[in-house]
């Protein structure tokens, strides 16, 4: 239960950042062209929402096996070298996004203590400095998940259908 709302509400984020930033995007270049004025805010607002979606969205890249990986080796390999990699690969992984969430977090609350503020929104910057131990925290269970499910059923995430095509699979279809 608590898996599918967390997954429902990551999705929700990934697309509401998205959204916002594009229709904000596009809201201020109709008012340029249009009545030659527009929001002097946009830019810095959707750099921020994009920030934000890209935190979140390699988060879900971990969670549904889509980032780009080099697993050439990895596929050819079978038994206790195969396993010894990917425990490797995604306990690195693991360390890597909780050491980015730790300093991160550090960072936010050494923002805040500075009391810093965006230039055109006027923002606290720690609020937009969030994104970093959220998005690297929620990286950091995905690895985790992964981890779980590879050790108990030697299983990896998996792009899906795109996961399935290997060395020749695109040579074999054609014929």
């Amino acid at each position: 239960m608590f898996h599918r709302m967390l997954d429902r509400m990551e999705e929700w984020l990934i697309l509401s950042f998205m959204a916002a930033a594009t229709l904000v995007t596009f809201v201020s270049v109709a008012m340029r062209y249009l009545m030659g004025t527009g929001f002097t805010w946009a830019t810095e607002l959707t750099i921020y929402l994009f920030i934000w979606m890209a935190k979140f969205g390699a988060a879900y890249g971990v969670r549904t096996g889509i980032h780009v990986g080099v697993d050439y080796v990895v596929n050819k390999l079978e038994g206790a070298k195969r396993r010894y990699l990917v425990t490797t690969g995604i306990t690195l992984g693991i360390i890597f996004t909780a050491v980015i969430a730790f300093f991160g977090a550090r960072w936010v609350v050494f923002i805040h203590g500075t009391g810093q503020i965006s230039p055109d929104l006027e923002w606290p910057m720690w609020i937009i400095y969030l994104a970093i131990p959220f998005g690297s925290g929620l990286m950091c269970f995905r690895f985790i998940q992964s981890l779980t499910k590879f050790l108990r059923s030697g299983e990896t995430m998996s792009a899906g259908p795109v996961a399935d095509l290997r060395e020749g699979a695109l040579k074999e279809d054609a014929k």
